[in-house]
């Protein structure tokens, strides 16, 4: 190609166009023809070198020659599940079996944790919430693959809005398998994600013992919640049964079949290397966010200005690490009328001063200063607008998110601290040591629960035109409660009745589902109960329509021995449905239930069986006295009671 001068032509290129091309082209007519190709095989050799390096790495093939594989050993990865539980001080598991997760099943037998097999999964994780929230520490569910999965969700997401620290382990396919169209095989993990704090799938067996103990650590930090660890089938079972499952015992023919058979050799070989060596089995350190020493003299401050001071405690209140009692003494000290709820039911025993139980709306309104200690301005407190403008509102609470909701539109905290609520307590307690506060507020609000309580009076001694007064009934299950009784409460009508009625005798001794609402919690909480605290008598108070679906679990109270009392407020219906959808719509379309002898199908389980009905009016402490019995003798035991319909709205109850 001829090249042009510029100054050819009057100073211009004769052809503009040949001009670029000359000038893009120079470049690489100046280097010498023979770099080119040596340069292009360097970096095609440094890439085919790349790859193949981290073909190796993900293939194990570094990690083996450190880390042997023992292929004689009888050892499988359920025995480190195991160690972890055993380590952290799980004492039950609770569990609906599958080939999955067998392994882990017979490995916790073995270690003396006990295992408790359910007859629905979602029992297994609700008896794992409970033994969270009554012991502090994380309840463990294990349950197999794809459909054993599916059916906890519900107990999942309970136990995310109760913010229990939950574990769930879950079986699934190979992992060779994973998208290849094996049985039971989903996408678990996008399944619960958006469920728990921590998730989490073992790829081999050396992971197992770093992934659990993760896995326990994150359920108990920050803001406590469910864990979810899948393991696949092969990191739980021993070696010569995966290998008998994957590598074929004939020697492969051709090029290709010893290709194969080296690849699948080798994968085995990645997911038992290095398996049985030693790991730290023990919990690792907790995050608990405190609040600052700043945030609480703040606090201090404001509250010791107070007039007409009140406290709402929530279930955060309770939990590690302040126990129950120095958490008692802590409200005694500070000496402030206070609303409790949720797990903090109780906390002040049965008749304390300063627990004031009825018109939290209407003392909400008249306070000067707020402080809700974990608790948060949702449904519950009519996302906020239940507070008065005029009050300084103190927030304290282990979320942020939890803490600020609905800020920004009905009402505004004056201080808003993230950090554990019991330690708080203590601290705003410690501060404000000696403060007093005039004993007319306190008064004025127990004047209103008198009359409350009278008009509660009243509605007992109505008749009623058929059955039983609810309202009479749950007075007398209030008088004959022992000291030493768990309530777990799962119903509509005749559990918001009660929740007004009956009074925990202590802390950590009411079970309700929570802010979720969610029905079906009775069966799994009074197990979880019932194994946590042997020598407490847990009373369940059920709705009939909430008993429906625990009333199969009486099979499994009866198999292992769980002696519990069901008392179930059958009215024949979904009442508090059908109380707004007929006024409403016109229909009472799905609402109708039968007064089904519930009693009756207990003990064709195996269970006791009692009947309270118009004809026993009279007989009802003898009944509850005679179920009493039942239980101390070891049976479960359910209690059908026919009554009438109640309307229980805003705190009232019509007969």
């Amino acid at each position: 190609m001829r090249v042009l001068d510029v100054k050819e032509r009057g100073g211009l290129p004769a052809d503009p166009l040949r001009s670029r091309c000359h000038l893009m082209e120079t470049p690489v007519a100046a280097a010498p023809a023979g770099d080119f190709f040596p340069s292009f095989l360097l970096l095609g050799f440094a890439t085919l070198v790349a790859a193949l390096l981290g073909a190796a790495h993900r293939l194990g093939l570094f990690y083996q020659l450190m880390h042997k594989v023992d292929k004689a050993s009888i050892r499988h990865g359920g025995e480190n599940v195991a160690a972890v539980l055993r380590a952290h001080g799980v004492r039950f598991l609770f569990t609906l079996v599958g080939g999955h997760i067998s392994p882990l099943l017979v490995a916790c037998e073995k270690l003396g944790i006990r295992v408790v097999d359910t007859r629905h999964e979602v029992t297994a994780v609700f008896a794992a919430d409970a033994v969270a929230r009554l012991t502090g520490t994380v309840g463990v569910a294990a349950v197999t693959a794809g459909p054993g999965l599916t059916n906890t969700v519900t107990a999942v997401k309970n136990a995310q809005i109760a913010q229990s620290p939950v574990l769930l382990l879950g079986g699934a396919a190979s992992t060779l398998l994973q998208n290849r169209g094996a049985l039971q095989a989903i996408d678990q993990m996008s399944l619960f994600r958006p469920l728990c704090k921590f998730c989490a799938s073992v790829q081999r067996v050396r992971e197992i013992i770093p992934t659990l103990r993760a896995a326990m650590a994150a359920a108990q930090s920050g803001t406590p919640g469910p864990v979810f660890v899948e393991l696949p089938v092969d990191v739980l079972y021993p070696y010569f049964m995966v290998q008998k499952e994957m590598v074929s015992a004939k020697p492969p023919k051709g090029l290709v079949g010893q290709g194969v058979s080296w690849y699948l050799e080798n994968y085995l070989a990645n997911l038992f290397a290095g398996a049985w060596e030693p790991q730290p089995e023990g919990p690792l350190p907790l995050d608990i966010p405190q609040a600052s020493p700043q945030q609480v003299q703040r606090c201090v401050e404001i509250l010791s200005r107070a007039k007409r001071p009140l406290v709402l405690l929530g279930s955060q209140a309770l939990l590690p690490p302040t126990p129950s009692d120095k958490l008692r003494v802590a409200v005694e000290t500070l000496g402030v009328p206070c609303f409790l709820g949720g797990m903090a039911r109780g906390l002040l025993g049965r008749s304390h001063p300063l627990h004031i139980r009825q018109n939290r709306s209407a003392a909400l309104k008249k306070a000067d200063v707020v402080v809700l200690a974990g608790t948060v301005c949702d449904f519950r407190l009519s996302y906020g607008r239940v507070l008065s403008r005029s009050s300084k509102i103190i927030i304290v609470n282990r979320n942020r998110k939890e803490m600020l909701m609905n800020s920004d539109m009905f009402w505004k905290p004056q201080v808003a601290v993230q950090g554990d609520v019991g330690s708080f307590v203590v601290k705003l307690a410690q501060g404000l040591q000696g403060q007093t506060w005039a004993s007319d507020w306190a008064e004025e609000l127990r004047q209103a629960d008198r009359q409350k309580e009278q008009t509660f009076r009243e509605k007992a001694s109505m008749p009623v035109a058929e059955h039983l007064n609810p309202v009479r009934v749950l007075q007398l299950v209030e008088e004959t409660l022992p000291d030493n009784s768990i309530l777990v409460v799962d119903g509509g009508d005749f559990v918001g009745t009660a929740a007004h009625l009956v009074q925990p005798r202590g802390p950590l001794r009411w079970l309700d589902p929570g802010a979720f609402g969610t029905l079906g919690v009775g069966a799994g909480f009074a197990l979880g109960a019932k194994l946590c605290q042997p020598d407490a008598e847990v009373w369940c108070l059920f709705g009939d329509g909430a008993f429906g679906y625990s009333l199969i679990e009486f099979d499994t109270f009866v198999r292992h021995k769980i002696p519990v009392m069901a008392l179930i407020g059958n009215d024949a219906g979904w009442t508090q449905i059908s109380r707004e959808q007929v006024p409403c719509l016109g229909s009472n379309v799905a609402c109708g239930l039968a007064y089904t002898g519930y009693h009756k199908a207990a003990m064709g389980l195996g269970a006791q069986g009692l009947l309270l009905s118009r004809e026993s009016e009279d007989q009802v402490v003898k009944v509850l006295h005679e179920a009493q019995q039942q239980c101390q003798d070891g049976h479960p035991v359910v209690v059908n009671i026919l009554i009438g319909r109640t309307d229980f709205r805003d705190g009232s109850i019509a007969v």
